[in-house]
């Protein structure tokens, strides 16, 4: 059974850092592209940032140069080191397979996504 869980939330400041992980099982997780997607508080899904490998990574302009993306095939795992935090980064972020990029207005096409882990950030 093909399955993903996130972990690392929480609460951080603004200005803070923070670091996401998500975890693959049942499936082959280094063969695929990974990405991180969010919902914030009353918004609809974003994606976030995308990788394939170090030489194939994407981010939206709204976290390009605060947030990392980065993946542990050996270990099944995808990270997300997220810096300087902004209020507006809340949100449930989520990690899913098999995608890389979505340009600005395109939908987010339904793959395997895991439940997500909630994080806030307020002084």
């Amino acid at each position: 059974q093909e399955q993903l869980v996130e972990s690392g939330g929480g609460l951080a400041q603004p200005g803070g850092s923070l670091r996401l992980s998500c975890v693959g099982s049942g499936f082959a997780f280094g063969a695929n592209a990974m990405s991180w997607l969010r919902q914030g508080p009353g918004k609809g899904l974003e994606w976030v940032s995308g990788i394939i490998n170090e030489g194939m990574i994407e981010y939206a302009d709204s976290v390009k140069g605060r947030f990392t993306i980065s993946r542990d095939n050996a270990k099944n795992t995808l990270y997300l080191q997220m810096n300087n935090l902004k209020p507006e980064d809340t949100a449930r972020y989520m990690c899913a397979k098999a995608i890389l990029y979505i340009a600005p207005g395109n939908p987010i096409p339904t793959t395997l996504r895991g439940p997500g882990t909630q994080f806030t950030v307020s002084s």
